[in-house]
């Protein structure tokens, strides 16, 4: 359900099957279809394992449903360990799917008071929530949420047929992976977080509650295997930003060390620069081989102007190589705005945040040319310049 909630969301079923790897393309293939649950739209992620004729025992492949049986193997988390090396998750992604996997492990050994060496992971054991987690590390990669929120979550009633016999709802390892999330029971006699459920939302959410304040950009529904007629068998997910905070900007960052260039080349070199789109341009002195001094040149440009602004470097100045990446930045809203104070009209750069200032300075250039003009220091000029602000805006 989460993952299908992430593929209606904008996730990308091609990029989420080429990051399983052979998980989904040796034993089991995947696939993504629209559903309705309730009379609600939503995305039901479902894989398909292949029979086999070894170690086997009756499994409910969606337990968020109630669903029909099939028939998996269960595995040891060290042979689980294999698979998720034979998927195409970065080395981070590897290494969380690894440890919830791990995590996995301990809680069974600890409720059947056993080595985590012979553990045998049974439900979440089974190819289809080894894709279901492995997933779920590469969405949220892909989701790239600064912040992750949750409710608290309806762990539903009843009992549950497990592989080690008949238990209530939560499950032993349920609420051994839940910890101390907020959970409560309301509705029908259904599992409706399973230990695959658990270990994700208590891996990834940072905080339990309501709704945060957000801008949302884009929303997604899971759907699961049980169609309630009275409630939608869904799970939603909302992407967006915080509402406390301002949109970032994607920039470029151009970056090289010049250290055989005439000193003299470096301000007509920033000139074009800027002359050329650059957002900001400017020079650090740095150490270089050979115990040679040099310059860091570093420009912050808009993503589109990278080639002209490459351009620009190769042409006038004497380096032979640049990178370059992707950053995101954050700016203050500003706008320009006249005062007029005894001695003459200053500019003020003012620079706003959800409708508090948090910054008003006065143009140099215009306390500069008062300052020459009035016979005075220009702290001065700017001293006369803030309080006159100051007067106006009180």
């Amino acid at each position: 359900m989460a993952l299908g909630a992430l593929l209606d969301a904008g996730l990308p079923i091609d990029e989420l099957t080429r990051a399983l790897g052979s998980l989904a393309l040796g034993d089991a293939h995947v696939h993504a279809a629209r559903v309705l649950r309730a009379g609600v739209s939503a995305t039901k992620f479902t894989v398909h394992e292949h029979a086999h004729d070894d170690v086997r025992h009756d499994h409910d492949h969606d337990r968020h449903g109630g669903g029909s049986s099939h028939r998996h193997a269960h595995r040891h988390h060290s042979e689980i360990f294999v698979l998720i090396d034979r998927s195409s998750l970065s080395p981070p992604g590897r290494a969380r799917a690894k440890a919830m996997f791990q995590r996995l492990a301990e809680t069974e050994a600890a409720i059947h008071q056993m080595p985590v060496d012979q553990v045998h992971l049974h439900e979440v054991g089974a190819l289809d929530s080894i894709i279901d987690i492995v997933g779920i590390v590469f969405a949220m990669e892909w989701a790239g949420a600064d912040r992750i929120v949750s409710s608290p979550l309806n762990v539903g009633g009843g009992m549950v047929q497990s592989a080690h016999g008949l238990f209530p709802v939560p499950a032993p390892a349920t609420v051994r992976l839940l910890g101390d999330v907020p959970v409560y029971s309301r509705g029908g006699q259904n599992e409706l977080v399973t230990p695959t459920g658990a270990l994700i939302v208590s891996t990834y959410a940072a905080s339990f509650g309501p709704l945060p304040s957000m801008t949302i950009d884009r929303v997604g529904y899971g759907a699961g295997e049980r169609d309630d007629p009275q409630t939608p068998n869904v799970l939603r997910v909302f992407l967006g930003r915080a509402g406390d905070q301002p949109a970032a900007e994607r920039v470029t960052v151009i970056e090289c060390e010049i250290d055989d260039m005439n000193p003299q080349i470096f301000g007509v070199a920033m000139d074009r620069l800027y002359a050329a789109g650059a957002l900001e341009v400017f020079y650090v002195p740095v150490q270089m081989k050979k115990n040679r001094p040099g310059t860091l040149l570093t420009v912050v440009a808009p993503t589109e102007r990278r080639p002209a602004l490459a351009e620009v470097i190769f042409r006038e100045t004497t380096t032979i190589g640049l990178r370059h990446y992707d950053v995101d930045r954050e700016c203050l809203q500003r706008e320009i705005v006249s005062v007029d104070t005894p001695i003459g009209t200053i500019r003020f750069k003012i620079a706003w945040r959800d409708g508090r200032v948090m910054n008003a300075v006065p143009e140099f250039e215009d306390c500069a040319k008062l300052a020459e003009t009035n016979h005075l220091a220009v702290k001065e000029v700017q001293a006369i310049a803030i309080q006159a602000y100051g007067v106006s805006h009180s």
